[in-house]
C-alpha cells in the first residue's frame, strides 16, 4: 500500500511529492533569491540575519546547513568558522546546491557542498556544533524523521536552528491570505515565468505545522530548551533545541 502524504493542497503518494517538490525547486533555482526578495519585501535577509546571529558561530565550529539552497547561512557560518571550521552546505535539489556552491565561490569561501536527503543523513553521530535549516522543514515528507537526523548528528550541547514560514498573528490572516493566493502567483509568473510553483510555495505555508506544534515536534525527536521566536507577526518564527 502506497502512503500518501500533502503537496500544497492536493494529496499525493509519498514518492510523487518527492518528485513534485524536486520539480518546484528545479523550476524557481534560478530566480530563487530574487523572488524571496519580492515576495516578503527583503525581510526574509532581516530574518536570516536574526538567526544567523542565534547561531553563535565561534572560530572551528562544525556546521551543517540543511537545505541550504543559494547558500544565505552557509555564506555567513563559514565566513565565523573560519579555516578552523567546517561548513556543509547540503541540499536534496541538485539545481538549488549549483546555485549556492557557485555563489560561495564566487565570495572565495570553498567550503564542501553534499546532495543530501535531511531524512538521511550521510554524517556520523554527536559531528556537529550546529545544524541549520531556512525554508527547508515544510518541503520534507517526514518532518519527524528529518527532525531526529539532525539531533542525531549534533554533539551534546550543539543547537538546532529551524527558520520557517509559520502561523500568522490572527488580525493579519486575512490580508495574508489575499497576497499569498492572488499576489504572489502572479509575482511568479512575472518574475520567474511560473505562477504553479509559487501557488505550492504559498499552499505549503499553511499545510506547515504552526508554532506550538512544531516546538512539540523537535521536543518529541528529543532536544531540550526548545523555544521560538516570532518574525514579522508571525509570518516566520525561528526555533531553536540543544541536544543534552
Amino acid at each position: 500500500m502506497t502512503n500518501s502524504t500533502h503537496f500544497g493542497y492536493q494529496t499525493v503518494a509519498e514518492e510523487e511529492k518527492v518528485h513534485k517538490v524536486a520539480e518546484v525547486f528545479h523550476s524557481v533555482a534560478a530566480k530563487y533569491d530574487v523572488m524571496n526578495d519580492f515576495m516578503s519585501a527583503g525581510l526574509h535577509r532581516v530574518w536570516k540575519a536574526f538567526t544567523i546571529a542565534q547561531a553563535g558561530i565561534r572560530p572551528g565550529f562544525k556546521v551543517l546547513d540543511i537545505a541550504g539552497g543559494t547558500g544565505d547561512l552557509a555564506k555567513a557560518f563559514a565566513k565565523q568558522a573560519g579555516p578552523t571550521g567546517e561548513v556543509w552546505l547540503t541540499d536534496i535539489n541538485e539545481s538549488m546546491l549549483r546555485v549556492g556552491r557557485d555563489r560561495l565561490l564566487n565570495k572565495g569561501l570553498v567550503t564542501p557542498t553534499s546532495l543530501c536527503d535531511a531524512e538521511k543523513l550521510p554524517f556520523p553521530d554527536n559531528y556537529f556544533d550546529r545544524v541549520s535549516v531556512a525554508f527547508g522543514l515544510r518541503n520534507m515528507t517526514h518532518k519527524d524523521v528529518a527532525l531526529a537526523e539532525m539531533r542525531r548528528v549534533l554533539k551534546p550541547g550543539g543547537k538546532l536552528l529551524v527558520l520557517e514560514f509559520s502561523k500568522v498573528w490572527e488580525p493579519l490572516k486575512k490580508p495574508y491570505d489575499i497576497y499569498s493566493f492572488s499576489v504572489l502567483p502572479w509575482l511568479g509568473k512575472r518574475v520567474a515565468n511560473d505562477a504553479d510553483s509559487y501557488r505550492y510555495l504559498a499552499e505549503s505555508i499553511r499545510m506547515h505545522p504552526d508554532q506550538e506544534t512544531l516546538k512539540a515536534m523537535m521536543q518529541e525527536a528529543g532536544l531540550e530548551r526548545v523555544q521560538y521566536f516570532n518574525l514579522t507577526a508571525g509570518v516566520a518564527a525561528l526555533h531553536t533545541g540543544i541536544k543534552l
